[in-house]
């Protein structure tokens, strides 16, 4: 509830709502939803058996296929200070976005094998590096020093809502293409295309919002929590 009926909300929704806040907000969302996409559809994909339209790895091969988007996520933590420093928290968060999106277009139009995989992911582990590190600095920006704590906690709530989204929708996708092969039912390769656009999706409306957060406005009376200068 807001400030109108409640003295000390543990969110205020008029801060919530400015517009840096919100679209921040909008855009974890969509980033959340398209960092999940991969993760729920590419395991599946490289465990799968070949004949099934996988490419019948073990669970340690695809560990290591995966493993790099980790840790690209890691070592884009220190550039993406520097690099926020000189371009700033909105450029870094379009940038994470475009390069997810360039990881999901390839998946789109390639076939892919485990090479692929690989690469792709490293997109979009340093994808999530810049955009992830950006999303707090524009919260930051936007609110009072005494509303910190809050906002950042939502925003990592939009967060979790984005990849819990991911999670019910790709698996529902997947599930929906299955078909028999032998004696078991395993997604369809038309299945695995559809979880990818999901995430290009997911990643053009991430850098399409992003665009679109405006400077924070000065509010009298408040303390910034960081200079939005």
């Amino acid at each position: 509830m807001g400030r109108a009926r409640v003295q000390a909300p543990l969110v205020d929704l008029r801060v919530s709502a400015r517009g840096p806040v919100l679209l921040t907000n909008l855009a974890s969302i969509a980033m959340g939803f398209a960092l999940f996409s991969s993760q729920i559809a590419f395991p599946q994909m490289l465990e799968m058996p070949r004949q099934a339209g996988g490419m019948g790895l073990s669970l340690l091969q695809a560990s290591l296929v995966l493993m790099p988007s980790g840790l690209a996520m890691l070592a884009m933590s220190p550039l993406a200070g520097r690099l926020e420093r000189t371009w700033g928290p909105k450029p870094l968060l379009v940038v994470g976005a475009a390069v997810i999106a360039c990881g999901y277009l390839i998946a789109v139009a390639v076939d892919l094998r485990s090479q692929h995989v690989l690469a792709i992911n490293l997109l979009i582990g340093i994808g999530i590096g810049l955009g992830y590190a950006a999303m707090p600095t524009l919260i930051m920006r936007a609110v009072p020093d005494t509303e910190t704590g809050a906002a950042n906690g939502l925003n990592t709530l939009m967060r979790s809502l984005g990849t819990a989204t991911a999670s019910a929708a790709i698996a529902a996708v997947l599930a929906g293409s299955a078909t028999m092969v032998g004696t078991e039912s395993a997604p369809s390769p038309g299945g695995f295309q559809s979880a990818f656009v999901f995430g290009l999706a997911a990643a053009t409306v991430c850098t399409g919002i992003a665009l679109t957060i405006p400077r924070p406005r000065y509010h009298p009376g408040e303390h910034e929590a960081l200079d939005p200068a």
